[in-house]
């Protein structure tokens, strides 16, 4: 029975939208270690359902489809960052002297 995760993808840390963030992805893990070639030096494998990784609105969405095709998956919960409100005066250090 294959594995697979699913998570919601984190942010980009060059981007300051939330383009991306709100779909859930379904990777396959590595059933099979990669290889060295040779000639070439690349790392490959004959695993080829590394390469897939596939969308879905909703995370209920992901799990059926897992459930149809008889893949076990974990749900790997998103990480929702903690909003810290400052001040703008709070940048200063002469306010931090009062």
């Amino acid at each position: 029975m294959p594995r697979a995760r699913i998570y919601r993808p984190a942010k980009n840390a060059m981007q300051s939208g939330k383009a991306r963030t709100k779909s859930w992805v379904l990777e396959f893990e590595p059933t099979a270690g990669q290889a060295l070639d040779p000639l070439m030096g690349w790392a490959g494998s004959g695993d080829t359902r590394q390469q897939l990784s596939m969308r879905f609105d909703s995370v209920e969405a992901a799990e059926a489809y897992a459930r149809e095709n008889s893949i076990a998956a974990d749900v790997i919960d998103p990480h929702t960052p903690k909003r810290i409100l400052k001040n703008y005066s709070d940048r200063f250090a002469f306010n931090r002297i009062r």
